[in-house]
């Protein structure tokens, strides 16, 4: 399996986005840097495919993980290096198999939940386990919260600020529905010793939901803990700044409602964007995208409406600085610049994609199910349902953690054909030498020379710019020329 792993990455790794294709893969302004197939990242139960992904940058080490998670399993992947993901292991399923896992990271720990598996519970898992690991591991939960007879949820959300997990669409351990399917508060400010707080039923079934301390324009609810809800036939606002009295503060439905799925804040909480999983497929529209006004939280507004240049069904979407990542299914991962937000028409326009699922853009609900954009170092993963974890950039970009140029090492020739030589001067000897590709692939690597002078040999190189990183610390720019 490890070879195996080796070599698919070395095949399907580092491929830019030229003439409007990745390899297979349909694509705009967006690399791929490599995939794990599903059949990695799941166990052999059932029939594995992938659902929702999350983020983890270790706040010690820098390093970044995606957590995948599947129909049977939650997948551990370092993404430090997105040309070469070292799969870690995976968390089993603490109860059955089915199509929907989800899961949200707090304090360093992650929070998994699965639907209509059973006495399932919320699985906590403390991240900090992964640092160090270079090969598959096997893991298990490091608790399990089951507080009122709790089995299987929908979906979870947290509050980093408050340290509150919010589970919704949740059923006791023989699927009955509890509290009406609506969020659940969970206090995991101690993450291994998560405790009830509250539940709230009146306002029905959540599906998805996004909390905030609100800062928006209505002043009223400034610094409020405020609730959005995608609550299937209807969008509710609730103020749960009191677990204990919570207050609906209005509720929203829309023409060609098909079925309310998910929405995200903008960053200024001005505009909530929405996708309606089952308009495209059940109204025959384009893949839509519904932008409401919360200016004034008691009155919400359609402010605009954005159609896709396909019937794809849109599934989740984040929000990151002026840009709305969005996973759409067979029309993968598209990305909508969201500058002109404000404007009624040609609020959005898209400005680039990954098409995860090559085949065509039709309605159903295979391909891209989740996408995470909010790593520091723009890597972008994208969990596909038959394809597994996709791992993105933007074209061009490139960070080789910090780099720093010294006048203490030279290069030359520089462009070089078949061989360049380094020299150190300034009491400075080279210790090791690292060499990149653009598009950040380690190509070379030579430890332990504690030399003043190194010939690299270059000729096996192909034509391009590369980066040579001398001494873990200094970074110059390498052209090969043929």
């Amino acid at each position: 399996m490890i070879f195996f792993i080796f070599v698919f990455q070395a095949i399907g790794a580092q491929t830019p986005c030229s003439n409007g294709f990745a390899g297979e893969y349909p694509c705009n302004d967006y690399d791929l840097m490599s995939r794990i197939p599903v059949e990695t990242l799941a166990n052999t139960n059932g029939n594995p495919e992938g659902s929702d992904v999350w983020g983890w940058t270790d706040p010690t080490t820098g390093k970044e993980y995606a957590i995948a998670a599947t129909t049977n399993s939650t997948a551990f992947v370092d993404i430090t290096d997105p040309v070469n993901p070292i799969f870690l292991g995976r968390l089993d399923s603490n109860a059955g198999n089915n199509y929907w896992r989800d899961v949200k990271v707090y304090d360093n720990h992650a929070f998994i939940v699965a639907d209509n598996v059973g006495a399932h519970g919320m699985q906590v898992f403390d991240l900090t386990k992964l640092r160090g690991l270079t090969s598959e591991q096997t893991f298990t939960s490091d608790a399990i919260y089951t507080t009122d007879d709790l089995g299987s949820c929908h979906n979870i959300f947290i509050n980093e600020d408050t340290g509150i997990a919010y589970l919704v669409g949740c059923k006791g351990p023989l699927n009955g529905s509890l509290h009406s399917g609506g969020p659940i508060f969970v206090d995991i400010s101690d993450p291994k010793n998560p405790r009830k707080i509250n539940h709230y039923a009146a306002a029905g079934y959540s599906h998805d939901a996004q909390v905030v301390n609100y800062i928006g324009p209505d002043t009223a609810y400034t610094n409020k803990e405020i609730y959005v809800g995608s609550n299937e036939t209807k969008i509710s606002i609730l103020d749960v700044t009191d677990k204990n009295n919570v207050i609906l503060i209005a509720e929203i439905v829309y023409d060609q409602l098909g079925y309310t799925h998910q929405g995200w804040f903008t960053e200024d909480h001005r505009y909530f964007i929405v996708g309606d999983e089952l308009d495209e497929r059940d109204l025959g529209l384009n893949t839509r995208t519904l932008i409401f006004d919360f200016s004034d939280l008691n009155n919400p507004v359609l402010s605009s409406t954005y159609y896709g240049s396909s019937s794809a069904i849109d599934h989740n979407g984040y929000v990151k600085d002026n840009h709305y990542f969005m996973a759409s299914y067979r029309a993968g991962f598209r990305v909508l610049d969201l500058t002109n937000i404000s404007n009624p028409t040609n609020s959005v326009t898209e400005v680039g994609y990954f098409d995860t699922y090559p085949e065509n853009n039709n309605t159903a609900l295979n391909g891209a199910w989740s996408v995470y954009p909010y790593f520091g170092s723009g890597n972008i993963i994208i969990n596909d349902i038959e394809k597994g974890l996709f791992i993105v950039r933007k074209s061009g970009t490139l960070d080789i953690h910090t780099i720093k140029r010294s006048p203490s090492f030279s290069m030359f020739p520089n462009p070089a054909t078949n061989t360049t030589t380094i020299n150190a001067s300034n009491n400075l000897v080279i210790q090791n030498i690292k060499l990149f590709s653009i598009l950040g692939q380690k190509v070379f690597e030579k430890k332990n020379l504690n030399e003043l002078k190194y010939v690299l040999k270059t000729g096996s190189l192909k034509t391009g710019i590369y980066l040579i990183k001398i001494n873990d610390q200094f970074t110059q720019k390498l052209i090969i020329q043929k």
